[in-house]
């Protein structure tokens, strides 16, 4: 059951709308409702506050602090903000053809889901894929499966231009109209205990551990290189992982705050896993796809150098990045291996300049590609071509998942792998899992990797695996 927004703590509806074999109704504005079927109703959250409310509290940033508490949330550069609640439907899938299995499955849902109303408040499934295609059985990553995607019962959509959508899911059509108005009020009355602002610090780190200690980092690396030079092997991607002990309990929705500030071009998103496991964050810096219609857009990011403390230096560095030979051949193997990936999907790419991405403490070697597709097809279906791309795997692919699986002492669960959402339509869209961490009880695994090529020097590649950390650690400190 929900509870009634305005109390404390809010719940979705729990119950798998997917056990009814109904269909599902949606409507913008519109209250025709079939009193046989469960409905979805979307309605945009008005900006002005209600009669009786205090005129001095934005409802816009009203509804911002609320939904910062949800569960699942989704933001993009653009202004795209998604957050949702609740779950009307799962989907999970295991196994090499899960990528397939979570589309049928999907498919299924939105197939009996009738939706009329604004592109922008559209129902969508949120989730992601584990890196392997296997599932895990390290405790850190109890309760994901190789693949999960979730419908939410509620679901917010704040945009850009400012608009702020809900779209609920009810059991019959008086509920719904309830559970409409209670949320949208809800939604816009500003709690009274919450803060008017984002906290300045973290809940504070009290301890860290790591997997990889920097005499196995330089082993790992020598085996690496030491298949490199066989022959095959061109470039593999080795990750570590970090355990931040906290000294206070993690506010998820304060921390994304923060990383909101500090990276406003990446992407922001938390993921939880089933029933009270953990829930997987982060602010990763690059999109593996988005698709709209017959537009497929991805992008190469490989190849980083530090920061500088002037816009001098920091063009110094980057002048460095772009002549450096050993990064534009990391990175061009990153473009070389993506373009071969969509080809077979689209009538021609476009491939942009060769550019370097600044971020608050690393700069990166960024490639834009985009493409016509052929014919429609799912953003599952280029997920799965695209994953791993060689900047979080290696080329070729297959051999570089064959010496992460021998190499790396941890797990990587969700790490690197798909995360995003998409539609009834097969639109949508994926970051790579990067600068992320799973949250559980007191502690943060964090996970950061690097791209080995022949030439890779072990000292300088875990320092700039360091440097990767500091994202998710410093939102926490």
């Amino acid at each position: 059951m929900d509870r009634t927004p305005g109390e404390r703590v809010v719940t979705g509806d729990s119950s798998p709308v997917t056990d009814t074999g109904k269909a599902l109704v949606g409507r913008s504005q519109r209250f025709e409702l079939d009193d046989r079927v469960p409905v979805s109703i979307s309605v945009s959250v008005p900006v002005t506050a209600p009669t009786g409310t205090d005129s001095s509290r934005d409802p816009a940033d009203s509804c911002e602090r609320r939904v910062r508490s949800f569960p699942i949330q989704w933001a993009d550069s653009t202004g795209l903000e998604i957050a949702g609640y609740g779950v009307a439907a799962r989907i999970t899938a295991d196994g090499p053809d899960r990528f397939d299995r979570v589309r049928h499955q999907a498919g299924e849902l939105f197939d009996r889901l009738e939706y009329d109303g604004p592109a922008t408040a559209r129902p969508r499934v949120f989730g992601g894929f584990a890196f392997h295609d296997d599932r895990t059985s390290d405790p850190t990553w109890e309760g994901f499966d190789s693949a999960a995607f979730v419908l939410p019962a509620v679901q917010v959509v704040r945009t850009g231009e400012d608009e702020n959508w809900v779209t609920v899911l009810a059991s019959d059509d008086e509920a719904a109209v309830d559970r409409l108005e209670r949320w949208a009020e809800w939604l816009q009355t500003a709690p009274e205990d919450a803060p008017t602002s984002s906290a300045d610090h973290g809940p504070g780190v009290e301890d860290t551990s790591r997997t990889t200690t920097p005499a196995e980092w330089t082993a790992q690396l020598e085996a690496a290189l030491e298949r490199i030079d066989d022959g095959d092997l061109r470039k593999v991607v080795l990750a570590q992982a970090l355990t931040a002990t906290l000294e206070q309990s993690l506010d998820l929705g304060q921390t994304l705050e923060r990383l909101r500030s500090a990276y406003p071009t990446c992407y922001r998103f938390a993921i939880g896993g089933e029933r009270e496991s953990g829930t997987f964050f982060g602010a990763p810096p690059e999109r593996l796809v988005f698709k709209r219609g017959e537009t497929v857009e991805t992008e190469a990011l490989a190849g980083s150098g530090p920061r500088g403390e002037t816009p001098a230096e920091d063009e110094r560095h980057a002048d460095r990045m772009l002549a450096d030979d050993k990064l534009r051949r990391e990175h061009d193997l990153v473009v070389e291996a993506i373009c071969g990936q969509l080809e077979p999907f689209v009538d021609s790419l476009s491939i942009d300049d060769r550019r370097v991405r600044r971020l608050a403490n690393i700069q990166h070697l960024r490639t834009p590609i985009s493409g016509t597709l052929t014919e429609d097809r799912h953003v599952l279906e280029l997920a799965e071509a695209l994953h791993p791309t060689p900047a979080v795997g290696g080329v070729p692919p297959d051999l570089a998942w064959e010496t992460i699986r021998d190499t790396e002492s941890f797990d990587r669960g969700w790490y690197a792998g798909p995360v995003g959402w998409f539609d009834g339509d097969g639109d949508g869209e994926f970051a790579v899992g990067l600068r992320s961490g799973v949250a559980s009880d007191d502690q943060v695994t964090l996970f950061a990797g690097n791209g080995i090529v022949a030439d890779s020097d072990p000292e300088a590649e875990w320092e700039e695996v360091q440097l990767k950390f500091r994202p998710i650690l410093e939102a926490l400190r």
